[in-house]
């Protein structure tokens, strides 16, 4: 059954107004910490307003994966796992996640999954949910390796330019 519209635009705005501020408190103070927080509320509207099979699964991984990256930076855990691996990147349904810190494939794993969304979902409400998540992980991406943004963000604009072929 479809969730109720009644106040679902007042929300996404008011959603992405609190990530828009959660982004420049974040550069700003070079937090990804503050980022994270500003972010949960779309992540759990997203939770929320999700109802497919894929959809839902998506959300679900994504709330968890949120949780690790949060439990990640506040015990600031460093553990290189590109180097563990042995590989740069690593695939996750079809996209390219760079590897480096543990800290860093949060936000990697929250755009893909993301990207799962914006692409699978009808729901005008659920991708305007998952583009908040997919630009608040590159600024996240951002804060935590310059370099590894640059790639994230070359996995968007190629995904972006695939969805309008």
């Amino acid at each position: 059954m479809a969730k109720s519209y009644k106040y679902a635009t007042e929300i996404c705005i008011a959603l992405t107004v609190l990530a828009l501020i959660g982004i420049v408190i974040g550069i700003a103070k070079a937090s990804p910490l503050v980022v994270i927080i500003f972010l949960l509320p779309t992540i759990i509207y997203e939770v929320y307003r999700t109802e497919g099979k894929s959809t839902k699964w998506a959300s679900i991984v994504l709330l968890v994966v949120f949780i690790a990256e949060f439990i990640l930076i506040v015990a600031d855990v460093r553990f290189d796992l590109a180097g563990f691996l042995g590989t740069t990147e690593k695939y996750v349904a079809g996209y390219a996640v760079p590897l480096g810190d543990i800290k860093i494939v949060g936000p990697g794993l929250m755009a893909v999954l993301a990207l799962i969304l914006l692409i699978r979902t009808r729901g005008r409400y659920t991708k305007w949910l998952a583009i908040i998540i997919i630009i608040t992980s590159l600024a996240i991406a951002y804060i935590l390796d310059p370099a590894i943004f640059t790639k994230f963000l070359r996995l968007g604009i190629q995904e972006g330019l695939e969805q309008i072929r």
